[in-house]
């Protein structure tokens, strides 16, 4: 999924969009969100990277990191193994996508991306009851 930036009325409604949708999101959804957003800037930037547009790939793997960053920071480690483990994963998808600002191999965006969706599709098993399903 790719934000088109060509249109600037298009690029203005994705961008009230997704505001709409965080202001309205609950602690679980906007994890959601956040791993579907960093999964879009992922496949963004092996589209740039498949096309050579290697300048280009910089700005979404750098939304990307944030995002991760942002995960990570959410995470309550004090609160057992799945937090800590969670740390670890979040931690070589930041290295992943540092790597993939200089290296060319697709792979190494693949490999982030796996990680990052294997947890999204924990995240969305989740039943609505579950302890700590939020992060804090």
């Amino acid at each position: 999924m790719s934000v088109s930036h060509s249109n600037p009325k298009v690029a203005a409604y994705q961008q009230v969009a997704a505001h709409g949708g965080v202001a309205a999101a609950d602690g679980h959804k906007l994890i959601a969100m956040m791993l579907d957003g960093a999964l879009a800037r992922i496949a963004e930037a092996r589209g740039f990277a498949q096309r050579g547009a290697t300048v280009e790939k910089s700005r979404p793997l750098q939304r990307a990191l944030a995002i991760v960053a942002e995960l990570r920071a959410c995470l309550a480690l004090e609160h057992g193994t799945i937090p800590r483990n969670l740390d670890r994963l979040y931690d070589y998808v930041g290295r992943q996508l540092l790597r993939a600002h200089t290296d060319r191999d697709p792979r190494i965006l693949d490999d982030a991306a796996l990680v990052l969706n294997e947890i999204r599709m924990a995240w969305n098993a989740l039943p609505e009851a579950a302890p700590g399903r939020a992060t804090r």
